[in-house]
């Protein structure tokens, strides 16, 4: 009784056991951003996407564990020789997503591996048919011909290509080494045509300063000399008005009126040679009597003058003779 016991716990322990590890092969939890690919009897049968799933225990199978998200690949580094056989060093990163999980499982066997070499037989033959200063100076081009080229061939894998960046192209030492002396002979070269360029333009901006410097100094001498005879042109005119006056009076008045002109020119020079400070000694000429003459004559015919009083006239009369020994006397 006890065995038959006994034996009955063991096939009932047995079948809880076959029970639980049916459930657990029959139930499949997927993590997000994976998709798993059912196989039955080796056989790809459907995907099982992110949640809970259920298969056939015993007949499904879990075939691959594909990642569906962006993924990065890096591409190692190698050594590109160009057109002008430069040799550089060139590595790159490649972004790729798995947009069919069961092409990517079976239509190639080793995805990551297969995005690498073709990535980098790619890079090569691009930089290849460039040469170096080409590759330095269009990364971007050189970025979407790999992108282009790598989409269409990962097409049928069922993966995306999204982005492919090129890190480093970096040429050997000597050769950077040339690159930098040929950069600052370049740049010495460019600084010298920038500096007589200026020096030109200098030299000819000094030059149109001094032309338009004489043609203004040339303009006002010409102003100068037009204005200086315009000047002497009107005192010869005021000079002649002037002599036409004391002709007129001398016509007039005789030979008082002529005296009168005379004496009065002779009074102002000897006022200016007495009036001048550097003159310590001022001698005055005998012919000072004749001045004194001119006045007394002045004086003569301002009383004859038309228009003067009569009474002026006549009490004048008497001192006409005596006018000249007077002034003898002064």
């Amino acid at each position: 009784m006890d065995l038959q016991v006994s034996g009955s716990l063991i096939v009932l322990l047995v079948l809880v056991g076959l029970a639980i590890l049916t459930a657990l092969k029959g139930i499949r939890t997927v993590p997000q951003g994976q998709a798993w690919t059912v196989e039955r009897f080796g056989a790809f049968t459907h995907i099982l996407q992110p949640g809970l799933n259920f298969i056939i225990p015993y007949i499904d199978s879990i075939g691959h564990r594909m990642n569906v998200q962006e993924t990065v690949l890096d591409i190692p580094e190698q050594a590109v020789i160009t057109r002008d056989n430069a040799n550089v060093m060139v590595d790159g990163i490649v972004y790729y997503r798995v947009m069919e999980p069961a092409q990517a499982a079976y239509q190639v066997q080793n995805l990551k591996q297969a995005l690498t070499a073709l990535a980098m037989t790619n890079i090569r033959a691009i930089i290849g048919e460039m040469d170096l200063d080409s590759a330095l100076s269009s990364r971007d081009k050189i970025n979407t011909h790999l992108l282009g080229v790598l989409d269409g061939a990962t097409d049928p894998w069922g993966v995306k290509v999204t982005r492919v960046e090129l890190r480093k192209i970096e040429p050997p030492a000597n050769l950077v080494a040339a690159m930098n002396t040929q950069m600052t002979a370049e740049r010495e070269r460019r600084a010298m045509v920038a500096r007589a360029q200026g020096e030109r333009e200098a030299a000819i901006a000094r030059a149109e300063g001094e032309k338009a410097a004489q043609v203004l100094e040339a303009e006002g001498r010409l102003e100068a000399a037009r204005r200086d005879a315009e000047a002497r042109e009107r005192l010869a005119q005021a000079e002649a008005e002037a002599t036409r006056a004391v002709a007129a009076a001398a016509r007039d008045g005789g030979e008082a009126a002529l005296g009168y002109f005379i004496a009065e020119n002779y009074i102002k020079a000897f006022g200016q040679m007495a009036a001048n400070p550097a003159a310590k000694l001022v001698v005055v000429p005998v012919e000072a009597s004749a001045m004194a003459g001119g006045i007394t004559g002045a004086l003569e015919l301002f009383r004859h003058a038309p228009g003067a009083g009569g009474a002026a006239g006549v009490a004048a009369g008497p001192r006409r003779g005596g006018s000249v020994p007077e002034a003898g006397r002064v």
